[in-house]
């Protein structure tokens, strides 16, 4: 088993988490979800109790396997990561993780990843794929070892604490330059699945791959997903959840909070700076100042989501 990151005492590694591994807690707050910044919520005494009810945590792209400059020990953040989550005060009772669990879908990736996420404490784990985890000639790595909640499909439902979960793939059919896309099936399923729910329960759809337009031009995005978005306008609460882009950036439409999560393993750069999206190397004494924490807040009046970015250095 990989220790946990070694050139530091292990709470810096919980105050910094270098490498933007701190992932996202949802606190549930007068039936709307809150997220707070992961970090911020284990190292405060109260923590996320203050809002609501921690609900569950969001954790993401941990690409197991990666070993290059932008990051030589994914398995030293993830294991920083778990146990940050395992040293919350109050335990949330589910785990998302919203893929690319490892970086090349080897089997020896898969056996390192399930090894260290069995050592979260929570009752319930629950992922969806990244396009890294279905990189295999079969696509059946992935399956293996996730597919059982959604018979192998993907994409599935479930309930929890009064709240809806929709979990969906959108990486199998990329499209319009390197853009997500859910197909047509999963669509007239996850159609079918919100019209049965009243417009009072609270929502949480989860995917890889931005279900919202974040850049089009690096295909951060998902190229069929407004008919789905059509579907939870009439909701009083609905939350839209993502990987993929490696760093946090919210979205608030109407009652839709659209939000992504930070990875475990490396930072990417911001929507058009650079050429393009990968693995984003920075200077140790840069490093601070590229990372940081999100603490959101719940407004009353009128009831609203109050972000702040709080920089490490």
């Amino acid at each position: 088993m990989p220790e946990v990151v070694s050139a530091v005492s292990r709470r810096e590694a919980l105050k910094c988490m270098a490498f933007g591994s701190a992932g996202t807690l949802f606190a549930l707050a007068g039936g709307v979800l809150t997220p707070v910044g992961l970090a911020r919520a284990a190292d405060d005494h109260q923590g996320a109790a203050r809002l609501g009810k921690p609900l569950f945590v969001q954790i993401s792209d941990s690409h197991i396997g990666f070993h290059k400059d932008a990051n030589p020990d994914v398995n030293g953040t993830l294991s920083a990561t778990i146990d940050l989550v395992n040293g919350m005060r109050e335990q949330p009772a589910l785990i998302l993780h919203t893929g690319d669990i490892t970086h090349l879908s080897k089997p020896e990736e898969f056996d390192v990843a399930q090894q260290l996420l069995a050592r979260l404490r929570t009752s319930e784990l629950h992922t969806v794929p990244g396009e890294h985890d279905v990189a295999d000639a079969t696509v059946t790595e992935y399956f293996n070892r996730f597919g059982k909640s959604s018979d192998n499909r993907g994409y599935y439902s479930f309930d929890h604490a009064g709240v809806h979960f929709v979990a969906l793939i959108n990486v199998l059919q990329a499209r319009d330059g390197g853009a997500g896309a859910l197909g047509d099936e999963q669509l007239a399923w996850a159609q079918a699945d919100l019209r049965a729910r009243t417009a009072s329960t609270p929502i949480v759809v989860f995917a890889h791959m931005p279900l919202w337009n974040v850049y089009e031009p690096w295909g951060w995005r998902t190229s069929d997903a407004d008919a789905l978005l059509g579907e939870l306008r009439r909701f009083g609460s609905a939350t839209v959840l993502n990987g993929h882009i490696h760093q946090i950036v919210q979205k608030v439409e109407g009652n839709i909070t659209f939000h992504t999560a930070p990875s475990t393993a490396y930072p990417q750069p911001a929507p058009g700076q650079g050429p393009g999206p990968g693995p984003l190397k920075v200077a140790p004494d840069e490093l601070a100042h590229r990372l940081g924490v999100t603490s959101v807040s719940l407004r009353t009046h009128p009831r609203s989501l109050l972000v702040s970015d709080i920089a490490l250095a």
